[in-house]
């Protein structure tokens, strides 16, 4: 069973935990920048999604749908202007904001220290546990340490990538073996695919996800345990375009106090999330 898996109790020893050396952001909307200015000129604004994080965002009958979806809808009725929503691989999104394909990426983005000196997170607009999935038949693996000579599965460019390298030297510096090896899948669906069919042990991967395709197929899949504290998910913009981010900001605030976010939330993962509206930002971010 997953341990410690109370999303409420979980984060809020987290937030006490955290209140002290993180960033605090407060948004505002005062004059449009550039960038607001010319998507409001040309009536068009142009985001990037990964479409395979459900239930995030994901494709269903052709159009990219989901939690996520109902947020980004909001923004852009409030804006008036036609959406161009791009359906990319995890693993170029962020790099391609950077290189100004699009205005800002609309995907769930887990903040961490390093891509938050990157780019400039909106406030979280959910929260994911981190926790090792493996086959409902498996009995060889209950627990973090029996992933030990295990070949594992995550997305490639994740954020759990860095988790996985790490316990995998954390259990050779304790005389255990490693992991036998760890596989990266451009999306999480084809870990699911890969541990289904036996090609690995086991997946490290988000606890919204987890439950997710457990849910769609029942008896097939298990968690076992989880790794870390929960992880914020954010969107992102380009570090130079922070009035585009603190827009973004109030019109999530406006979700939350209305009560939407909560309703949305209970619609597409059955409990409310705790997310902070400010403090959230690691040291040193953007």
């Amino acid at each position: 069973m997953l341990k410690n898996f109370k999303v409420k109790a979980t984060f809020r020893t987290m937030m006490t935990v955290a209140m002290c050396g993180l960033v605090s952001v407060t948004p505002t909307i005062g004059h449009s920048d550039e960038i607001l200015d010319r998507i409001k000129s040309e009536g068009k604004l142009s985001v990037a999604t990964e479409a395979a994080y459900p239930p995030f965002e994901f494709i269903k009958d052709g159009e990219i749908t989901g939690y996520s979806k109902h947020i980004l809808d909001y923004i852009v009725e409030d804006l008036g202007v036609e959406l161009d929503q791009l359906d990319l691989p995890f693993q170029g999104i962020l790099p391609g904001l950077l290189a100004k394909k699009y205005d800002f990426v609309a995907t769930s983005v887990s903040v961490n220290e390093k891509r938050a000196k990157n780019y400039a997170f909106t406030r979280p607009i959910g929260t994911n546990q981190t926790v090792i999935l493996v086959r409902d038949s498996e009995e060889d693996i209950s627990s973090l340490g029996d992933l030990a000579g295990k070949v594992v599965a995550t997305q490639l460019g994740s954020s759990f990538v860095p988790v996985a390298e790490e316990h995998s030297a954390e259990l050779k510096a304790a005389g255990q073996d490693g992991y036998a090896g760890l596989k990266l899948f451009p999306a999480i669906p084809e870990t699911f695919v890969a541990l289904a069919s036996s090609q690995v042990d086991a997946v490290m991967v988000g606890s919204v996800q987890a439950g997710d395709v457990m849910g769609k197929r029942p008896g097939t899949f298990k968690i076992v345990d989880n790794i870390g504290e929960p992880k914020f998910m954010s969107w992102a913009v380009r570090p130079e375009n922070k009035d585009l981010r603190d827009y973004i900001n109030v019109k999530i605030g406006e979700l939350v106090e209305s009560g939407k976010i909560a309703e949305w939330q209970m619609q597409w993962f059955g409990f409310e999330m705790d997310m902070p509206s400010e403090n959230y930002l690691p040291e040193g971010a953007q």
